[in-house]
């Protein structure tokens, strides 16, 4: 699985980015440089990853470097798929 490409995906569907995200690097920074993505879009994405990828998501693993940008974000996803 391309994680990059599943996690821009994902992103580009819970923020309604309509295909930007498709353009998303692992640099793309992401909390404080999208509009869109706030603290809802937050719990959101977390959801959409769970259900997706069928990883599960504790409250107490996730802060806000996990969402700097879309290379920290891919580097969790990896890390919880490989258990």
């Amino acid at each position: 699985m391309d994680v990059l490409k599943e996690v821009n995906l994902i992103l580009d569907e819970v923020l309604s980015l309509g295909g930007r995200a498709s353009g998303f690097t692992r640099a793309t920074h992401l909390l404080g440089a999208i509009p869109e993505f706030d603290s809802m879009a937050v719990v959101s994405l977390i959801t959409t990853l769970e259900e997706r990828l069928g990883i599960v998501v504790d409250d107490d693993e996730i802060d806000g470097a996990t969402f700097a940008s879309v290379g920290t974000l891919v580097d969790f996803v990896t890390a919880k798929l490989q258990g």
